[in-house]
């Protein structure tokens, strides 16, 4: 049986390895098939092709779209994209666009909470201005000694009510899809365990996704307990939705999910590859 990844971030957005060098430890890892999925970005895809055709492993070309739903910002994967659609391109563009606005506001945030200098610290850790993220943040957060880990920041601070969040209006949902199916991608809901959302909430997220034309959710990931596997699984199949699998790997050790550590779909769900 083939191993999957497709959820993985470069120093493109707010991963810590090159695009070549995560697609290395991918086949270290023994995955089959990878898919980088920068934020808004598709800047690392060539060097990860390049790379993954020099080790072996077949590459899926890949985005995760920042979308504004209600109140929520949520993500959707764009899956087997053409890299170069010019209109895929023009829309990634249009929403990285503010992106460092938002990133010295959620300095000035922590500042008054009596952090100073966290803009300056988080641009240290991004190898893309552009693409400065909470992620950054959480890192010099947890440099600095503020929290002992990336997941405990993001329960302390940069969320909504908490110190450093700034919210901020991303890409409108049928767009971000509209943007994806015309570069002949699949689009694909991330994480939705994620999301802090009841369970009528949920059911209103997937009713949306679905009508805006989503072609799957991801089952298998690093933001889901072992129990969620199940439960996503069973969503996907009372909503018609292919699963997916993806670590979201951003750097060696920040999850209990490393690539090629992701079990198997769960029995009934039809794979999102399944038509690759």
């Amino acid at each position: 049986m083939l191993r999957y990844d497709l959820h993985c971030h470069s120093t493109w957005s707010d991963g810590v390895l090159a695009p070549a060098d995560v697609v290395r430890r991918a086949a270290e890892r023994k995955v089959d098939v990878l898919a980088l999925t920068d934020h808004d970005e598709m800047g690392g895809v060539a060097e990860a092709r390049d790379a993954a055709a020099d080790s072996g492993v077949k590459f899926v070309a890949g985005t995760e779209i920042s979308v504004s739903y209600l109140t929520h910002t949520i993500h959707v994967l764009g899956l087997g994209v053409d890299a170069d659609n010019p209109a895929l391109l023009e829309g990634l563009k249009s929403v990285r666009h503010g992106r460092d606005d938002r990133a010295r506001r959620m300095g000035e945030s922590l500042a008054r909470a009596g952090i100073a200098g966290a803009y300056e610290g988080a641009l240290t850790y991004a190898g893309n201005v552009s693409l400065l993220s909470r992620t950054h943040f959480a890192r010099f957060l947890v440099d600095r000694g503020h929290v002992h880990d990336t997941h405990a920041c993001f329960k302390r601070f940069l969320v909504p009510g908490k110190p450093g969040y700034v919210e901020h209006v991303w890409a409108d949902l049928p767009d971000a899809i509209g943007w994806i199916h015309g570069a002949g991608g699949l689009a694909v809901l991330a994480h939705p365990g994620r999301y802090r959302v009841t369970a009528t909430g949920m059911r209103k997220l997937l009713d949306t996704f679905r009508d805006a034309g989503g072609d799957g959710i991801e089952i298998i990931s690093s933001s889901h307990t072992p129990e969620q596997f199940g439960e996503y699984a069973a969503l996907a199949r009372v909503y018609g939705f292919k699963g997916s699998v993806g670590s979201d790997f951003h750097a060696p050790g920040e999850s209990w999910l490393d690539l090629g550590d992701s079990p198997p779909l769960p029995e009934g769900v039809t794979p999102i590859w399944n038509d690759w």
